[in-house]
C-alpha cells in the first residue's frame, strides 16, 4: 500500500494558528519537549513557546470547498512562490434523517395532544415557519455541519481565502431531460393540473401491466418515494388495483419494465435541490471568516482533467482552489460532525463511553477501528461502527481506548 503524506496542525503557546507540519516532524517536538499533543485525530500539537507574527511569510492557505448534499468535500492547499502543498483533505458526510426524526417526533406531538385533551384544530400557528428567508431544518443542518468544520479548522489553521463551487443545477431541464427554450418555462409541464389525471391520459385510460380498461385506475410511483423516487410524471405509471397491489413491497422488481413501457428512467431530483437551497446562508457566513470566491462545475472539471487528478469529492476541492498542487497523494479524512446531544442512557462502561473511537481484533485476526455507537454495562460490551463493518457486542476488556472525539469524528477513510 502506497504511503500517503500527513502533515499535522501547530498552534503556539496563545493557540496563534501557524504553518503545519510533518507529523514525523510533530512527533519530533514532543519527544523534545518542545510541544505537546493537543488531538491527535487529525494530529495538532501546541509549541511550548510564543512566536512572533513573521510579516515575510510569502505563503498563505487557501481553501476549496466542494458543495454536496450527501457528501462535501474539503481541501486547504498552502499556496507558495515555488509550489503549492496540499496540507489537508476530507470528505465531510452529510445526515439524511433529519427530516424522517422531525416527521417522527411530530407524530409522538400530535398523538400526546390528541390524548391529552381535545383541543380544536389550529393552522398557521407556527411562528418559527413563517420566519422570512427561512431555512428548512434538514437544509440548514447541512450548511452548518460544514461551517462547523471550517469553524474548527480556522482554530488550527490560518486559512485566508475560501473557494467555493457555485451549485447552479436546471431541475426543469432535468424533469425534461432536455434544455427548454425561455418561454418554455413559463409553461406547465405537467400535462395537466392534476398529475394523477396526466398520468393516465398519457396511459390511454387503461392498465399498462393487463391492458384493461373498465375498472378502476390507480396511479403507481415506479420507484418508490422511499427509494428516493419523485413525485413527477416521468416516474408515475397507470394501473389497475389487482396490478398494483401485486407491485406492494415488490417495487425494485418491476422497476426496470416500468420504466422502459414509458420510454423513461429514474431520476432523483432532492439531492439537487437540497444543494441548491441554502446557498446564500453558506456564503454569507463564509464571507465573515475570509474572502470568498465562486467557481463553476465545469470549471473544476476542466482542471481536474488538464491537471490528471483523480475524481472524487476532495480532489474535486483542491481543482476549486485553482492551485495546481505539488502532489494529490496525502492522507483523506472521513469527517462527521457529531449531534449536539447524546440520548445515551449509560454514561461509560470500564472507561469507554460513547463516541470514543477504539480498536478490536477479531480471533480470525481481523482488525477494526471506529467509534462507539451502544454499551451494554451488564454484559460489559460495546458496538463501535467502522468504515468496514458495524462491530456488535465485543468485549470491551479486549478493545483498545485510542481517542475520545470532540464534536465532530475525524476518521480515516481507508482503515
Amino acid at each position: 500500500m502506497e504511503n500517503k503524506i500527513e502533515y499535522c496542525f501547530v498552534v503556539d503557546k496563545n493557540n496563534r494558528p501557524l504553518a503545519p507540519t510533518k507529523v514525523n516532524k510533530g512527533w519530533y517536538l514532543i519527544r523534545k519537549g518542545r510541544a505537546k499533543l493537543k488531538s491527535k485525530y487529525p494530529m495538532v500539537i501546541q509549541l511550548e513557546k510564543e512566536v512572533e507574527p513573521d510579516d515575510e511569510d510569502e505563503s498563505h492557505m487557501v481553501c476549496g470547498i466542494d458543495d454536496g448534499s450527501s457528501h462535501v468535500g474539503i481541501a486547504i492547499v498552502q499556496k507558495c512562490p515555488s509550489k503549492n502543498k496540499v496540507v489537508f483533505k476530507g470528505t465531510i458526510e452529510q445526515r439524511q434523517d433529519v427530516k424522517h426524526l422531525m416527521d417522527v417526533r411530530r407524530g409522538y406531538r400530535q398523538y400526546r395532544r390528541y390524548h391529552k385533551r381535545y383541543r380544536k384544530p389550529r393552522f398557521n400557528n407556527r411562528a418559527s415557519s413563517k420566519k422570512t428567508n427561512r431555512l428548512a431544518p434538514s437544509i440548514k443542518q447541512k450548511k452548518d455541519s460544514i461551517l462547523r468544520v471550517l469553524y474548527q479548522l480556522n482554530k488550527w489553521i490560518n486559512i485566508k481565502e475560501y473557494y467555493l463551487e457555485d451549485v447552479a443545477i436546471d431541475i426543469r431541464a432535468m424533469a425534461d431531460g432536455y434544455k427548454p427554450y425561455n418561454w418554455q418555462y413559463q409553461k406547465n409541464n405537467r400535462l395537466d393540473e392534476n398529475l394523477r389525471k396526466a398520468t393516465i391520459l398519457r396511459d390511454s385510460c387503461k392498465c399498462q401491466e393487463c391492458g384493461k380498461t373498465n375498472t378502476v385506475l390507480e396511479v403507481h410511483h415506479i420507484r418508490a418515494k422511499r427509494f428516493g423516487g419523485a413525485n413527477t410524471i416521468g416516474n408515475l405509471i397507470t394501473l389497475c388495483s389487482s396490478c398494483h397491489q401485486k407491485t406492494e413491497g415488490k417495487e425494485r422488481e418491476f422497476e426496470e419494465r416500468y420504466f422502459t413501457k414509458i420510454k423513461s428512467k429514474p431520476k432523483r431530483f432532492d439531492y439537487a435541490m437540497h444543494v441548491m437551497q441554502g446557498k446564500n446562508y453558506l456564503r454569507e457566513n463564509i464571507k465573515q471568516l475570509g474572502i470568498l470566491h465562486l467557481t463553476t462545475g465545469g470549471d473544476t472539471a476542466n482542471k481536474r482533467i488538464e491537471w490528471n487528478i483523480e475524481k472524487s469529492h476532495s480532489n474535486d476541492a483542491i481543482c476549486i482552489t485553482n492551485c495546481f498542487p505539488d502532489t494529490c497523494n496525502i492522507k483523506e479524512w472521513m469527517i462527521k460532525p457529531m449531534r449536539r446531544k447524546s440520548k445515551a442512557k449509560t454514561d461509560n462502561v470500564l472507561g469507554i463511553k460513547h463516541r470514543d473511537l477504539v480498536e478490536y481484533t477479531y480471533r480470525n485476526g481481523e482488525t477494526h477501528k471506529g467509534y462507539v455507537t451502544a454499551l451494554y454495562p451488564h454484559l460489559n460490551a460495546l458496538n463501535f461502527q467502522s468504515p468496514t463493518k458495524h462491530c456488535k457486542k465485543v468485549n470491551v476488556r479486549k478493545c483498545r481506548l485510542l481517542w475520545k472525539y470532540n464534536k465532530i469524528y475525524w476518521l480515516d477513510s481507508v482503515i
